[in-house]
């Protein structure tokens, strides 16, 4: 095979090229890892004897619940009914003076329709399920159990309260 002078004298260049960056002085200034720093005096330690451990009698008194009125079995007058259609979405809700945000869904969870909460507080934060009967719209937790019972106020928003009793509102 016959190389041309063209050829030979590319080849002769790649190979000048290829020596002449092996041999360049950006290598030689390449340092060594710097020392480790010196070591440095951490302080000193002070030993004092701990007090005595609590005991039960020692404990505050835990604080008592307040009892709380039911939820109402009727919705307030002058109510309008509530529908599926009306409630799916995200909802910005306010439980007990705290901000978060419930989803509901048409998604069937056991007899109910799914709910999600997002970021919510207890006792929202248990919210796992939702249906609507008549005027009023209610939150289940994963047992089934009612959590909380609402009712529209007109426009997108629906007012109630927990089954413990806080106030719950959604809006849009």
């Amino acid at each position: 095979m016959a190389l041309s002078t063209s050829g030979l004298t590319a080849i002769a260049l790649i190979s000048a090229l290829a020596l002449a960056g092996c041999q360049g002085s950006r290598m030689a200034s390449v340092d060594p890892l710097p020392a480790p720093l010196p070591a440095a005096p951490a302080g000193t330690v002070e030993g004092k004897t701990l007090p005595p451990p609590a005991t039960p009698d020692n404990f505050p008194d835990a604080p008592q619940e307040e009892k709380v009125a039911a939820l109402p079995a009727t919705p307030p007058a002058g109510a309008p009914d509530v529908t599926t259609g009306s409630v799916t979405g995200v909802w910005n809700a306010e439980v007990g003076g705290q901000s978060c945000k419930i989803a509901t869904s048409l998604t069937k969870r056991g007899s109910n329709n799914r709910a999600a909460p997002l970021r919510c507080a207890a006792p929202a934060d248990g919210i796992a399920a939702w249906n609507v009967a008549g005027k009023q719209l209610t939150f289940y937790d994963g047992n089934g159990e009612t959590l909380a019972r609402l009712y529209s106020s007109g426009g997108e928003r629906f007012d109630g309260q927990t089954q413990s009793g806080q106030p719950i509102s959604l809006t849009r």
